[in-house]
């Protein structure tokens, strides 16, 4: 008898994956100021292949949502994506900087694979019963990596230069390759061929995202809270130089969100129904702007209160906003939904990030606030959105 898929495995295999990618921007950074020489031409890598994210998402989603093993792909994705790496690290210094900025953006195309594309093959490892607790275990993956990467990145940078800790992500991501390959098929009657073309796939699935108001409250949100986190991040520098000391300390904050963000989903994972995820949603970015808000003050102490506050929002949003995917998603659109939403959330962050800038430099009380005010602004886009919903009758339409 063939034995099921693991929840294990999967588990095992996103963190793998995802500790990779979380480690593979720090350490790009690095590498492309040790072999390039520019701050400029580093920063210039990491937007390459964070940026193009926002196209590739959809369209990796749609091609999931077609496979009749989407695993296979997944894993074809995973080892594009190290390669793309690899050819990178290979490049620099070798090739024409342009080429290296088109290889980062083809990279960056795949991204969306290590986090909305493995996510929505959740329920097809577990039962319907079991989905609540597994989300939350699977949005906890998100914590551990945001937590091991950079710090891995760090520590390798460190001891055995950033060419090196470019190497290790990209090894990280490619140990998740068994647990992507050997992910369940789809079900037998879910497998005939489809007569609809990628273009009107992605059209059906962007109809989906607006139109089922539950899910375009969710994703609104998430997409606002990521350009709170956006501006956060851009202030990290600057809170460690003025605040705690050196500016390298800020990456302690970062640590800091990502330990209280585990711990909420932690807790979560034990009463998986004690809080309906729509409500969670909302909640969870008022959390972050009262944390934001707190973090203005910018005393030490009420500094790593407020960010540990802030992760108690991130960890049970994340997982809240998987649980409204699963729930809202038609199966034959999950993966474009959830790489979709995936991609959002990645520009939302950018932008945040590249908007903080100038007003960083302007105030740095001021750009706290414009996040806070950002947080606020995603709990009042979840209400402020139409009650518009897709029936289920064009839902078999678009599944014909």
């Amino acid at each position: 008898m063939k034995r099921r898929y693991s929840l294990r495995l999967y588990l095992a295999g996103a963190v793998a994956a995802r500790a990779g990618d979380e480690m593979s921007g720090p350490a790009l950074m690095l590498t492309g100021f040790v072999l390039a020489g520019s701050t400029t031409d580093a920063s210039s890598l990491l937007a390459g292949i964070t940026i193009s994210a926002a196209v590739g998402g959809p369209v990796l989603g749609a091609l999931l949502d077609r496979a009749g093993r989407p695993g296979r792909l997944l894993a074809v994705a995973l080892v594009l994506y190290a390669a793309g790496l690899g050819m990178i690290l290979l490049g620099l210094g070798r090739l024409p900087f342009a080429v290296i900025i088109l290889i980062a953006v083809l990279t960056g195309l795949l991204g969306p694979a290590l986090s909305g594309g493995w996510t929505a093959q959740l329920p097809r490892v577990v039962l319907g019963d079991q989905l609540p607790r597994a989300n939350t275990l699977d949005a906890m993956t998100f914590s551990v990596a945001s937590l091991a990467g950079p710090a891995l990145a760090g520590g390798v940078a460190q001891a055995l230069g950033a060419p090196t800790a470019m190497v290790v992500s990209a090894v990280l991501i490619a140990l998740a390759l068994p647990a992507a390959w050997m992910l369940p098929a789809r079900p037998g009657r879910a497998r005939g061929a489809r007569t609809t073309s990628v273009i009107s796939d992605l059209a059906a699935g962007m109809r989906v995202i607006a139109g089922r108001q539950a899910l375009a409250r969710a994703t609104l949100t998430s997409v606002l809270s990521c350009t709170a986190q956006g501006i956060l991040t851009a202030c990290i520098p600057l809170l460690g130089e003025r605040v705690l000391g050196g500016a390298g300390r800020g990456a302690v904050l970062l640590s800091c969100t990502a330990i209280s963000a585990l711990v909420a989903n932690a807790v979560l994972a034990r009463f998986p129904r004690s809080t309906a995820p729509d409500t969670m949603i909302w909640a969870s970015a008022l959390v972050q702007a009262a944390a934001l808000a707190l973090a203005t003050w910018r005393q030490p102490v009420v500094l790593i209160v407020a960010v540990l506050i802030a992760g108690i929002g991130e960890g049970p949003q994340l997982a809240a906003l998987f649980a409204i995917r699963h729930r809202e998603a038609p199966e034959h659109l999950r993966g474009q939904i959830f790489t979709t939403g995936a991609s959002l959330k990645i520009t939302g962050f950018a932008l945040g990030a590249v908007v903080a800038g100038p007003v960083v430099t302007w105030s740095l009380p001021g750009a706290l606030a414009l996040a806070a005010s950002t947080a606020v602004l995603a709990a009042l886009a979840f209400f402020a959105l139409p009650s518009v919903t897709v029936n289920s009758s064009e839902d078999r339409a678009m599944s014909s």
